[in-house]
């Protein structure tokens, strides 16, 4: 019998059924007592607490009929960590220091661990220390591997918790190695947890998220829920910038555990980690609600460590709402001092908070003795750790009145985030990340424009802008797996747009292909990135020289709300005050909204409406920096939230040459990128067309030697090895923008989408590639200033030159902007000054003009 015990982390569906059959008979005392013991820790880990304590206090009745006092103390193990679990914290202690008084030698260590183990819920690091240190040695002693891992993984866990990673990774290895050798199928799975938490303390999300992902199959595989690995999930996922993500991977979790009445500890976790995503997702009042409820819970549970975390989460939650008080720094204050105390990594979190609140009250002196504690953590520590510690001087700086402090915080502090970002293989992961540092650039962009005018404004500007651009991603890895989602995802969306398009219902299809695209991006997420090799820093002197007498390059940066232009060129660097950033984009939407109206017949009268939306929106942005443009070509880099301002629209820039970039940075690069030798030409039409790609078959015969994918031919395989290398390549196909997940925005190819994910498998992508569909130049504006889409996909990896389309627009009228495009191409002009003359050339007709304006020349080539 007492081999059912160890089968409960080994096969628990398998030990639950042969513990209720031992119960169907007539069981001796021993043996129904550790039946019913199998029973509670099923329920106690995995469905009813309430079933629990009841078949463990019959386990514990029956233990006692049998006489046996270590049979007891292990039973009120399980109780006593069972009763914790359900919120009853003094019932549960109290089980477990009865269980170390009557038990003896190896089960005596057993309950030890236990009592150790619910330290560790309770937050209660030390305690928990002593107990486990006390029993490794005897667990040891008695060869009980099982045990002896346990209590390894347990120490890990709370060095962690303690911030001592390297003691940590030494017993997780050590535990590792023991459990390779048993067959406990769910304790390997936690250990794999334990290691992916592990991974996350060190600063290495990827591998974090890959083990995360790998320990969840395995319980998949067991049938067991997955609470705590929600938990550190959670955690991941905003250390990754997806908080939004995280909100619902908790809500998720809350709602599974509700419904099977699960134990209240994991309840107020993922409460306390539902708080921490929803207030850096900037929804406050969630976070309000959330961490109000899980300081209830904790403080019932007498679990005073996570208690202060939550009330952590909770003041900073009420201050993002607006609240300020001497109340909430007294708060914050205490929180910290108490976090101090108990060891934990997240007090100069809280002092910073309490510096932060300080200052708003205008209590300098307050202020300083919080930022002081906290900027302790900026010489050692995780990255994020360190960058609190950055923050809080950078804060303190600026109180004092030295921007050149302030500077010198914020460049080491975005030096650490550098560096942690780096180590993020995928573009996505690399983007959101650049959020943490939002701060740190806004505060050295005020103060640059103190202490040093125009050009140390544009040196900050540039600093943490479009950052995720400055190299090209990790190449996603040659992973059959995920080669075989890719296909198979392709696959499915094919036959979901058909069925669509016969009005038949997708909703299996449908499913089918969020799963499919879960496995791609989760697989995708794994990769870890190059170590950093700290890039080309950007240089004014150099950009000027690039721009010459000829060309201006209007960089536009956001400071209090207002849009400030700093105009480059000509040796020099100029800044204007523009409008406000909010009306800006109001007036960007709205043009938007004409833009597709025209690109219908009979809209000829929303002509006039969207021109004087123009003007307006000329003056929001330019201000009187438009009359400084002079006649020649201009490159516009406007911030992440105006990417869909339709440039060539503003009355100064509709009959120039015109460019748009990302970033300063982005265009050097691109202008400085030499195109490929002998590379080829390649036209690829898709299907669905309305024109059926009638400018295919023109260029086709303008391009002598062209590759031409059409038909069956135009597959995304096929696209992909053609595309790769090529000098130049035009694409016909229908577009779609995914803003829920912008890289999978695709082009429809004969087997399905072609999306960015396939774009990054790319050794060098076309050095200039002409996009003739719709909503191929929109993006997701994501982190501090940061864009995901088609476009900003193919800039790092070898493009000099995109011309794409940020609107719905008329298919007939695409086919001569493209042919007279062209046109200007075999002339020698560039992208932007080959759409320039198509422009011109065009009918005045409201429906080409339209098409005409939605077009952009992103890049230098």
């Amino acid at each position: 019998m007492p081999e059912l015990l160890p089968m409960v982390f080994a096969a628990p569906g398998e030990a639950l059924a042969r513990a209720e059959e031992v119960l169907s008979g007539r069981p001796a005392p021993l043996r129904a007592s550790v039946a019913h013991q199998v029973i509670g820790i099923w329920q106690r880990d995995f469905g009813d607490m309430r079933l629990a304590l009841s078949h463990l206090r019959r386990a514990r009745a029956w233990a006692a009929r049998a006489e046996s006092a270590d049979r007891e103390a292990d039973v009120l193990g399980t109780l006593g960590v069972a009763l914790v679990h359900a919120g009853r914290t003094r019932q549960g202690m109290d089980a477990l220091r009865r269980g170390v008084e009557i038990g003896s030698g190896h089960t005596r260590a057993r309950v030890l661990f236990r009592l150790a183990y619910s330290w560790w819920v309770l937050g209660h690091h030390k305690e928990a220390l002593e107990d486990v240190r006390r029993a490794i040695p005897v667990l040891r002693q008695a060869d009980d591997v099982i045990w002896t891992a346990r209590a390894l993984t347990l120490r890990a866990t709370v060095h962690l918790a303690l911030g001592s990673v390297d003691r940590a990774d030494s017993d997780f290895a050590a535990a590792e190695a023991l459990w390779e050798t048993t067959g406990q199928e769910h304790d390997k799975a936690d250990a794999v947890e334990s290691r992916g938490l592990a991974a996350f303390r060190s600063g290495d999300v990827p591998v974090a998220l890959r083990l995360l992902d790998e320990a969840e199959e395995r319980y998949a595989k067991l049938g067991t829920p997955t609470f705590m690995l929600s938990i550190r999930r959670c955690e991941v996922l905003m250390a990754a910038g997806l908080a939004a993500e995280a909100l619902v991977e908790a809500d998720t979790a809350l709602g599974a555990l509700d419904g099977i009445g699960g134990q209240s500890t994991r309840r107020a976790e993922l409460l306390l980690a539902a708080a921490r995503a929803a207030r850096l997702a900037d929804e406050p009042r969630t976070a309000i609600v959330r961490a109000e409820r899980a300081v209830r819970l904790f403080a019932g549970q007498r679990r005073t460590w996570w208690e202060a975390h939550a009330r952590l989460v909770l003041i900073g939650a009420r201050h993002a709402a607006g609240r300020r008080s001497g109340r909430l720094v007294a708060d914050a204050a205490a929180v910290a001092e108490r976090l101090v105390a108990l060891g934990a990594p997240a007090a100069p979190e809280a002092s910073l908070l309490a510096g932060r609140i300080a200052l708003d009250l205008g209590w300098t002196g307050d202020a300083e003795r919080h930022l002081t504690a906290a900027a302790r953590s900026r010489r050692g520590g995780p990255p994020l750790a360190r960058m609190t510690g950055w923050a809080a001087q950078a804060l303190r700086a600026q109180a004092a009145g030295s921007p050149r402090g302030v500077l010198e915080a914020c460049r080491r502090g975005l030096d650490v985030l550098d560096d942690h970002r780096m180590t993020l293989g995928a573009s996505e992961l690399r983007a959101r990340a650049t959020a943490q540092g939002a701060e740190l650039a806004a505060l050295a962009q005020k103060a640059g424009m103190v202490s040093g005018g125009p050009r140390r404004l544009l040196v900050w500007s540039e600093r943490w802008r479009a950052t995720a651009l400055s190299a090209p991603p990790t190449r996603p890895p040659a992973d059959p797996a995920l080669l075989s989602g890719m296909t198979a995802y392709r696959e499915i969306a094919a036959r979901a747009e058909e069925a669509r398009r016969d009005g038949r219902p997708v909703p299996a299809l449908e499913r089918e292909q969020r799963r499919l695209e879960r496995e791609i991006r989760s697989r995708t997420l794994h990769m870890r990135g190059a170590a950093p090799d700290g890039g080309d820093r950007f240089d004014v002197g150099r950009l000027l020289a690039r721009l010459g007498q000829d060309v201006l390059l209007v960089e536009l940066a956001v400071l209090d709300g207002r849009v400030q232009v700093l105009l480059c060129g000509r040796g020099r660097v100029r800044r204007f005050e523009a409008g406000l950033l909010a009306a800006a984009e109001t007036e960007a939407e709205h043009v938007q909204a004409g833009l597709r109206r025209l690109a219908h017949p009979g809209a000829q009268a929303r002509l006039p409406v969207v021109e004087a939306a123009g003007r307006r929106l000329e003056e929001l942005l330019l201000g009187p920096a438009a009359a400084h443009l002079g006649d020649g070509p201009v490159v516009i880099v406007p911030p992440g939230r105006l990417h869909r301002v339709p440039w060539a629209l503003l009355p100064s820039l509709r009959e120039r040459v015109l460019n748009v970039s990302p970033s300063a940075s982005s265009w050097l690069r691109a202008k400085e990128t030499a195109p490929p030798r002998g590379g080829r030409q390649v036209l690829v039409r898709g299907p669905g067309l309305a024109t059926g790609g009638a400018e295919v078959r023109e260029l086709a015969g303008r391009y002598a030697g062209a590759t031409v994918l059409e038909h069956e031919d135009a597959t995304v395989p096929g696209v992909l090895k053609e595309l790769d290398g090529a000098v130049l390549a035009h694409i016909a196909a229908h577009g779609a923008f995914r803003a829920d997940g912008p890289l999978f925005s695709s082009l429809r190819m004969a087997d399905g989408p072609l999306i960015v994910h396939d774009f990054e498998r790319l050794d060098r992508s076309p050095y200039r590639i002409i996009l003739s569909c719709c909503d191929t130049a929109r993006f997701a504006s994501v982190g501090a200033d940061e864009l995901l889409g088609l476009v900003t996909a193919l800039l790092p990896l070898g493009t000099a030159g995109v011309v794409a389309c940020s609107a719905p627009v008329n298919d007939a009228a695409v086919v001569p902007l493209m042919l007279a495009l062209h046109e200007g191409l075999d002339r020698g002009l560039t992208l932007a000054e080959a759409l320039r003359d198509a422009r011109g050339a065009q009918p005045r007709d409201a429906s080409h003009r339209a098409t005409g304006w939605a077009f952009t020349a992103f890049g230098a080539a």
